[in-house]
C-alpha cells in the first residue's frame, strides 16, 4: 500500500504533541510509581528493543533489575531525574528524552563521541560574504561552477517559490552540492518538498511499521512510502549530498530518500541517524517522556535507526583544515567536475 511521508510529518513537527497520561491508578506519584510507569511504558511501546539487543546486546529487563533499587532510594527529585535518565540513555537513542520543569535527559552520542567533520569557519569560506538567502537556504555558485546549497536545519521553512527561484539561479551548474551537516532534522515536509526537486516519477524510497500490541515485536506488517515528483522546476543534473554525524531524525530520512536517485552521491560521514517516529507519555509526576515508536526503514528494507553510509567515505583532514580547505566539499567538486 503506498503510503505518504507526510504521515511523519506531525510526530516530527510536534514531538510533545502526542502526549497519552500513564495510569496514575496503576502508578503512583513516587520514586518507585515513576520509575514502574516509566520503565513499562518502555517496555510496552518502543519499538527498537529486537533491533538493539542484536547491536549492543540491550536487555530491557536486565536495565530493570539494575536501576530499580536505585529509583527506589531516590531522595530528591533531581536525583530521581538523573536516575530515570541514565535508564533511558541505556536505549542509545537521540528521540528518548525526558522533560521537567528543570532540566532535559537526552542521549548525545550519536554525534558528540565522533569526528565532527564540519567546520563553520570553513563553511564561511566557501560562502563568502555575497551568498544568497531563500528562506532555510543559502547558496552561491563555486568558482568551478557548481553550485552549493547550505540547508542547515529542517526547523528553517523553504516554499515552492524559494525553490524555484534557487534552482534557476543555478540551473548552468556543472552539478550541485546540498550541505546538510549537522543538520538534526525538523520538520519532514520540507525536508520532503525539497527532496520532491530530484524526482522525475513517483518512486518508493522506504517502509515504516506500527505498534500492533505490547510486545516487543508486535508489529504491523511494513508499509510502503513512495516520494511524489514535484511539479515545479526540477534538477535533472549530479548531486552530491554532505552528510556527517550531525545529521539526524528528519535530516537522516531526507538523506534516505535521495540515496535512491542514480544521479546522487552521499558524501562524508555516516549520518546520526534516529529512525523512529517519537511519540510522547506523561508520567505520574508530571514529566514528560518522548521515545521513539515507529521504526522506518530503507528501501532495502534496511533498518536507519543507527545512521546511513555514504556512498563516498571522507574526513575533514587535519592538513587540510589548517589551509582553510574542506576536504569533503573538495572531494565533492571533484566529484561533479570530473
Amino acid at each position: 500500500m503506498k503510503h505518504s511521508f507526510r504521515l511523519l510529518l506531525l510526530a516530527i513537527l510536534f514531538p510533545l504533541a502526542f502526549v497519552s497520561c500513564v495510569d496514575d491508578e496503576e502508578y503512583n506519584d513516587s520514586p518507585t510509581g515513576n520509575f514502574e510507569a516509566l520503565w513499562h511504558l518502555i517496555d510496552e511501546h518502543y519499538c527498537y528493543f529486537s533491533y538493539k539487543k542484536q547491536q549492543y546486546g540491550l536487555d530491557w529487563n536486565q536495565v530493570y533489575e539494575s536501576y530499580k533499587p536505585r529509583a527506589s532510594a531516590a531522595i530528591t527529585p533531581g536525583q530521581l531525574f538523573e536516575i530515570l535518565g541514565d535508564m533511558l540513555g541505556e536505549l542509545r537513542d537521540g528521540h528518548v528524552n525526558m522533560y521537567s520543569s528543570a532540566d532535559v535527559s537526552r542521549y548525545w552520542s550519536w554525534k558528540e563521541d565522533f569526528p565532527a567533520n564540519y567546520s563553520d569557519s570553513l563553511e564561511r569560506r566557501y560562502l563568502g560574504t555575497d551568498y544568497k538567502i531563500a528562506s532555510g537556504l543559502k547558496y552561491r555558485v563555486l568558482d568551478d561552477n557548481v553550485g552549493y546549497i547550505r540547508y542547515e536545519s529542517f526547523s528553517k521553512g523553504i516554499g515552492e517559490g524559494n525553490l524555484d527561484e534557487v534552482i534557476s539561479e543555478l540551473m548552468l551548474c556543472r552539478g550541485l552540492i546540498i550541505d546538510i551537516r549537522n543538520n538534526g532534522g525538523g520538520i519532514l515536509h520540507y525536508a520532503e518538498r525539497f527532496a520532491s526537486r530530484f524526482f522525475n516519477e513517483t518512486t518508493l524510497v522506504g517502509y515504516l511499521q506500527h505498534k500492533t500490541g505490547k510486545g516487543h515485536d508486535d508489529f504491523s506488517p511494513k508499509e510502503e512510502q513512495w516520494q511524489q515528483p514535484s511539479s515545479n522546476l526540477r534538477w535533472h543534473k549530479k548531486v552530491c549530498l554532505l552528510t556527517n554525524r550531525g545529521v539526524y531524525s528528519a535530516a537522516n530520512e531526507f538523506v534516505k530518500i535521495m540515496e535512491v536517485l542514480p544521479d546522487v552521491t552521499i558524501v562524508g560521514d555516516r549520518t546520526g541517524g534516529g529512525g523512529g517516529m517519537p511519540m510522547s507519555s506523561q508520567l505520574p509526576n508530571g514529566w514528560i517522556v518522548r521515545y521513539s515508536a515507529v521504526p522506518s526503514y530503507d528501501r532495502n528494507g534496511k533498518d536507519i535507526e543507527f545512521g546511513i553510509d555514504p556512498d563516498v567515505q571522507v574526513s575533514i583532514t587535519d592538513t587540510d583544515y589548517a589551509r582553510g580547505v574542506d576536504t569533503i566539499i573538495e572531494t565533492a567538486r571533484r566529484l561533479l567536475t570530473e
